[in-house]
């Protein structure tokens, strides 16, 4: 599953590095919103869906947690933040945002976890290259009909894992190719063929301190590299701040 994000770039950033999206409305409140280094569920992110009037792609704000448009009150019953690739095309609470409303959330990167001895060791996970990129998501619109209040929700898609996130889960976030960026936004055929795991070759994981464990915590010093367990002999583990080596930070 993908359940913490990196958000670091600026939205006037992600704007320069997502060529021909369109800049997002004031009132979609995203130039205020701070830089992100352990993002958690049920916050407001930088999105990207397709808008039909302006037949292209264009920022939004949206809600991570997906609420359908169904539910009575926001706020209650399930809010998924994964979709399974596999079944997203059927299941009844995301067959029609699949068909209508699939997105792209902009990320510098995310943290999957893996239970080495006990213990709930992270790892970052970006682009070799550094650059930010987009996971794949489906969204909803909730409507309020006494308040009129509209609530924009979107959950990340997953998919197998490729061979190097295969080493701590068996599933990751389903990433889209900037070449493909279109295709999946738009009504175009089926883009059921893009989701599919990512390249291990075009990516890049390292552990990191056990703070980001803590949704309480945030900081760029929580992507420091620290040494991995998986590598050390047992009982010389890194200490829970995880001291990072001399390389320092990779982002």
């Amino acid at each position: 599953m993908c359940g913490r994000v990196i958000v670091k770039t600026t939205i006037a950033g992600l704007v320069e590095a997502f060529a021909g999206v369109a800049p997002p409305a004031p009132e979609e409140g995203l130039a205020a919103k701070p830089p992100s280094w352990n993002g958690a569920p049920r916050l407001t992110y930088p999105l990207i869906v397709w808008q039909r009037d302006l037949r292209g792609p264009v920022f939004v704000a949206g809600n991570w947690g997906f609420v359908p448009a169904w539910q009575r009150d926001p706020a209650g019953g399930r809010r998924p933040i994964n979709a399974r690739s596999e079944t997203v095309a059927s299941a009844p609470m995301f067959r029609e945002a699949w068909r209508e409303r699939r997105a792209l959330m902009p990320v510098d990167g995310f943290f999957e976890w893996r239970a080495i001895r006990g213990v709930k060791q992270p790892y970052a996970v970006a682009m070799a290259s550094g650059e930010p990129f987009a996971l794949a998501a489906v969204w909803e619109e909730w409507h309020d009909p006494k308040l009129g209040a509209r609530v924009r929700s979107f959950a990340v898609l997953t998919c197998p894992a490729n061979a190097m996130m295969a080493e701590i889960h068996d599933r990751m976030p389903v990433i889209i190719a900037p070449e493909d960026y279109e295709r999946w936004l738009s009504d175009t055929p089926d883009p059921r063929d893009l989701l599919r795991p990512y390249p291990s070759a075009a990516m890049r994981m390292w552990p990191v301190s056990t703070r980001v464990n803590s949704v309480r915590n945030d900081g760029e010093d929580l992507t420091d590299p620290v040494p991995d367990p998986l590598t050390m002999p047992e009982g010389n583990e890194p200490p829970e701040d995880g001291e990072p080596p001399a390389q320092g930070r990779l982002f």
